[in-house]
């Protein structure tokens, strides 16, 4: 059959779109690029954020009109939105054929067989197993790639789905990740992405994830290694030391604070206090002071009041952190949040709040980003710039986005590059004379 799958969320999600369709190829369908010459479409979908469940449900009512038009097609909600709102997707038939979670997704050629002889498909279950590690993922040709160490997540943040829709914590075998790591570079991508909802928790027999990073970081042709997200309740000291040493390892890690009240992360139940956090930072800054650290903060949880918001600000402003993913608290469905605290912070000042903050870390990023002027970096090329084609966007070892030009390269080589200016989200160079790739 024809199959169309389109992908929303986060990195993971990614990844697992791609061994979805490595399953499915592998049971001899055919994929396509549109939904509109499609048997059969798949949504993989995100259940964090406000943003991709409404994207889904308008995309769905697209698919819905299709089917009342008299086209034939199966639609398919894979994921996490559908481990999370079963039900309410179920109310949704027939536009929705096949509901299948980050668990299920090796049954999805009998679901769909199931869907076509006009049954729902239908499989939620959560596996303490389950890791794909036996499924080689079908990634499209470019510069970096994900891998998947782990599955699930024990931290049960009350603001987070995730423990419901992936499950518990489970780690891959590091030999399977090693095999997949010379697979990658085989297939000519230069950067790996290791990723988990806590990295940091990784553990397999006697291996922790320091170890891991190590021997990723020494796969003959892997240039660069990367992972996402570590937690500040357990980050893992010994990992600082294995960057530091490893060349191949980047100075770049991006460690998710919420909130800087100490009150606002109990209720969040992050495990760490303010203090705590910056204790983190403080010992990541002294044994790598070029370090590049990003986050993710959500403003207006529940309760929060102006106090809890200065002591972010305040936590932002010490940290001096060079990027941040801030965000609006929006009430998900079967959180422990959304049982337990009221979503008593208005919009109006969940609007305001965020504005403040997104203004303050845009002031910060641009002064981190000037400190950058007149370094040269070895810069990896990903891609044309999007404001000029005929220049290039590529990424520095600590993750930020470098814009020059270079006629005689392409993606995936790596170039010296001196940097002449610094706005608030890019460094803009000029390639270090020869330009030419070269090799570490």
């Amino acid at each position: 059959m024809k199959i169309y799958l389109e992908t929303y969320g986060c990195q993971m999600n990614e990844y697992d779109s791609e061994l979805i369709l490595s399953i499915l190829k592998k049971a001899d369908h055919n994929i396509v690029k549109s939904a509109n010459e499609a048997d059969v479409a798949f949504l993989n979908t995100c259940a964090i954020r406000e943003n991709a469940h409404t994207r889904i449900y308008n995309r769905l009512d697209e698919m819905r009109g299709r089917k009342k038009r008299g086209q034939k097609l199966v639609v398919g909600v894979l994921g996490c939105m559908a481990q999370s709102l079963r039900e309410e997707l179920k109310d949704k038939a027939p536009v929705v054929d096949i509901i299948a979670g980050p668990d299920s997704y090796k049954r999805l050629p009998s679901l769909i067989s199931e869907a076509c002889g006009g049954d729902t498909g239908y499989d939620l279950s959560l596996s303490e197993y389950e890791t794909y590690s036996d499924i080689a993922p079908v990634r499209v040709p470019g510069v970096n790639a994900w891998i998947a160490i782990m599955r699930g997540c024990d931290n049960f943040c009350t603001f987070c789905v995730v423990p419901y829709t992936r499950g518990r914590e489970r780690s891959r075998s590091p030999q399977s990740i090693i095999e997949e790591t010379e697979a990658i570079v085989a297939q000519g991508f230069k950067q790996v992405t290791l990723l988990g909802q806590n990295v940091n928790s990784y553990k397999y027999g006697n291996y922790d994830f320091a170890d891991l990073m190590k021997m990723v970081g020494d796969v003959p042709g892997m240039r660069r290694v990367r992972f996402t997200s570590p937690h500040p309740k357990d980050f893992p000291m010994k990992l600082l030391q294995v960057m530091k040493n490893h060349p191949k390892l980047c100075n770049q890690i991006h460690l998710p604070l919420q909130a800087g009240s100490t009150e606002v992360l109990d209720r969040m139940n992050r495990t760490y206090s303010k203090q705590e956090f910056l204790d983190v930072v403080a010992e990541i800054r002294d044994t790598i002071p070029d370090v590049s650290l990003s986050t993710d903060i959500i403003c207006g949880f529940c309760g929060e009041t102006d106090k809890d918001f200065e002591d972010t600000i305040e936590v932002v402003e010490q940290v001096q952190f060079d990027s941040a993913f801030i965000f609006k608290y929006s009430e998900r469905k079967n959180t422990i949040a959304s049982r337990k605290y009221p979503d008593d912070v208005s919009e109006e000042i969940k609007s305001k709040r965020i504005h403040e903050l997104v203004q303050i870390q845009r002031g910060i990023s641009l002064v981190r980003n000037e400190l950058d002027v007149g370094k040269i970096f070895d810069v990896l090329i990903e891609q044309p710039s999007k404001k000029n084609r005929e220049e290039w966007l590529g990424r520095s070892d600590q993750n930020k986005g470098v814009v020059f030009s270079a006629p005689q390269n392409k993606p995936g080589d790596f170039v010296k590059v001196k940097i002449v200016s610094a706005g608030t989200n890019t460094l803009r160079g000029e390639v270090v004379t020869p330009a030419v790739a070269f090799c570490v």
